[in-house]
């Protein structure tokens, strides 16, 4: 099977429709087809764009149909968390919908998607509960796809305590979304089903050693720093940030915790959204490769056309 891996969408139909369309896709029978390809969404549907409903049901009638397959994103986690009850603090959600610390924060992030279902709760449930059969990864014979990482020794964990198609059950969205108290619980290294999911749609998040920090394109003075995981080479705070040039060599030189890498040497490609990247798309490495180029930001919706090579390149890359 050949596959064209999609990157997240935010609510953009309209740049949806316009790849698929470039990628040779067609609607037939109420959902979009390619005759001889599937595309694979990697998360990240809503939030943002201005046509919510219309993205969230291509892609559901394209999954429903055989012609794509999709996982779960940070976003629709997210969405999830906010639509379920708080079992142990009544009248409260596992994703807060104001806090004290936060204010409205999540209420803003989330405010496109709330537009078109906080109002219309069957349908809000409906797409609740689709987002609920969502895998948190595809490892496909040809190909593997994660919205964010790559990380073998929390998936042998977390697997067994996932449905058959790797899908969180309701029941253990609480221990999913409800980070510890303790802040450096997720840098032990003992997994827990909550670093094991935020790892998976998040990313590696490395703390930096105190003093260290740095400010953020926002002016926001950070502590922790986001990790080139895949990278076998980065195995200093300094060569694994995913920062500015100048911004890591400000960064201390010391080791990672290897608990905290996750450097990906397999042969198979691997597929992830998630990072926002800009410019020119190209793989991060011979064998990974990013197809979220900030479209929610004015960037471009990209795709990788795979046609079965397992270097992949910059020619692979199809974006509008």
């Amino acid at each position: 099977m050949l596959y064209d891996i999609i990157g997240d969408l935010h609510g953009h139909f309209d740049e949806l429709t316009a790849l698929l369309t470039k990628l040779g896709y067609h609607e037939s029978q109420g959902a979009w087809r390619h005759s001889d390809r599937k595309a694979i969404f990697v998360g990240d549907f809503i939030d943002r764009g201005p046509k919510q409903l219309e993205t969230v049901m291509t892609v559901r009638r394209m999954v429903d149909s055989g012609s794509a397959q999709a996982i779960m994103g940070n976003h629709e986690l997210n969405a999830i968390a906010w639509f379920l009850p708080d079992t142990d603090s009544p009248g409260e959600y596992l994703r807060p919908h104001f806090s004290e610390k936060w204010g409205d924060k999540n209420r803003k992030q989330h405010k496109a998607f709330l537009a078109v279902v906080e109002d219309n709760p069957a349908l809000h449930m409906e797409i609740i509960d689709w987002f609920l059969t969502l895998p948190l990864w595809l490892d496909l014979p040809e190909l593997r796809v994660a919205h964010a990482c790559w990380h073998p020794v929390w998936m042998d964990w977390l697997k067994p305590r996932l449905t058959d198609h790797n899908c969180l059950g309701r029941d253990l969205m609480p221990a999913a979304v409800k980070e510890p108290l303790d802040e450096d619980e997720k840098d032990t290294p003992e997994p827990t089903l909550f670093k094991a999911v935020e790892v998976l749609t998040k990313g590696i998040e490395l703390v930096l050693p105190k003093p260290h920090s740095f400010v953020d394109k926002d002016g926001h003075q950070r502590t922790r720093v986001r990790a080139r995981w895949w990278d076998c080479e980065a195995r200093t705070y300094r060569q694994a940030a995913m920062l500015d040039e100048p911004t890591c060599r400000a960064l201390p030189d010391d080791p990672v915790p290897e608990h905290k890498r996750a450097p990906y040497t397999d042969t198979v490609p691997l597929f992830v959204g998630h990072y926002w990247e800009t410019g020119t798309p190209a793989p991060f490495a011979t064998n990974v490769a990013c197809v979220d180029y900030s479209v929610a930001k004015g960037g471009k919706l990209v795709a990788y056309r795979w046609e079965g090579e397992s270097v992949l390149n910059k020619a692979g890359f199809v974006s509008v």
